[in-house]
């Protein structure tokens, strides 16, 4: 296997190990010394860890079995599953491992929820990013987002009533609140670092040298060029106008290729949310749907036939 197709799989197998671990920490440093139960089936776990001293991290592995053969079959098949099953079974692992060592840093319920939250957040995004899951009902939230488009974050934390309301009967109304609070936080932060992930810049040129600007953009910058026409409404003249689309942090070599390029040209650039194809992230893979067999009765030879 060549480099070119080791590396990206390295760097998701490391996201997912860091975004992991930052989960882990979050619930060692921040919410089981505090009682913030976090949602899920972690908070449930949580719960059964408070009142029976069950390992959270064992409890949080068998209940995933169910959820994870739901994402194997829906969400992409070997891929999805062997990247769930590995950050599944690395927060789990490192929950327990981690908690000898990692105590309670403080008591303020401000402070304990905000920095919770906020690598929860992150951890999460970060295993998302890399097109895996945390298990549980993270990927009830992959799999609503892959059919109907909602925002993981938004979900998760719709899902996450159901078990604060759990929690009430468990530890009262204040850690109760301090979870609704925690997960507020926590939803919003996934959902910005996933956008932090997939967000780029478009950039729009009309210039009249389209050919100077399209050579420069495509041998320095290494990027693809969509060549639109366009009309001036006040002269009507007839106008190349450049289509480019970059990360962030490229715009600013754009910036100086079109104005080496052609002075003159004018230049829009605009926020993009997502950008889905060679040169950024990739399409997630759906698996294709599977005839079904049936029997017909009715056919002599008693073959079968697919509809």
């Amino acid at each position: 296997m060549k480099m070119k197709q080791i590396w990206p799989v390295l760097k998701d197998y490391t996201m997912m190990t860091v975004g992991a671990v930052l989960v882990a920490a979050s619930i060692n440093l921040f919410f089981v010394p505090n009682n913030v139960v976090t949602g899920g089936i972690m908070g449930v776990a949580m719960m059964l860890y408070s009142f029976f001293g069950l390992p959270i991290g064992v409890v949080t592995l068998a209940a995933n079995i169910p959820l994870f053969i739901i994402g194997w079959r829906q969400l992409g098949g070997f891929m999805f599953g062997v990247r769930t099953l590995y950050a599944t079974v690395v927060v789990s692992v490192a929950i327990d491992l981690l908690a000898p060592f990692m105590h309670s840093v403080t008591k303020d319920p401000l402070l304990y929820i905000l920095y919770g939250a906020l690598l929860d957040g992150i951890g999460v995004g970060l295993v998302f990013r890399a097109r895996g899951t945390t298990g549980g009902i993270d990927i009830l939230a992959r799999l609503l987002e892959q059919r109907f488009g909602i925002q993981p974050g938004r979900s998760l934390l719709v899902m996450n009533i159901v078990v604060f309301g759990g929690a009430f009967f468990s530890y009262g109304s204040e850690p109760v609140l301090y979870a609704i609070l925690a997960a507020f936080i926590g939803s919003f932060v996934l959902d910005y670092t996933l956008a932090a992930g997939g967000s780029a810049r478009q950039a729009l040129i009309i210039s009249s040298k389209p050919e100077a600007v399209t050579h420069a953009l495509l041998h320095d910058l290494g990027r693809g060029v969509t060549m639109l026409e366009g009309k001036g409404g006040y002269t009507g003249d007839q106008r190349a106008v450049l289509l480019c689309v970059v990360s962030r942090n490229e715009i600013s070599f754009v910036k100086n290729i079109v104005s080496a390029a052609d002075p003159h040209a004018f230049l829009i650039i605009g926020d993009v949310s997502e950008v889905l194809g060679e040169g950024f992230r990739t399409f997630a893979h759906r698996p294709e749907p599977q005839p079904a067999v049936v029997s017909t009765p009715a056919l002599a030879t008693g073959e079968e036939k697919a509809v």
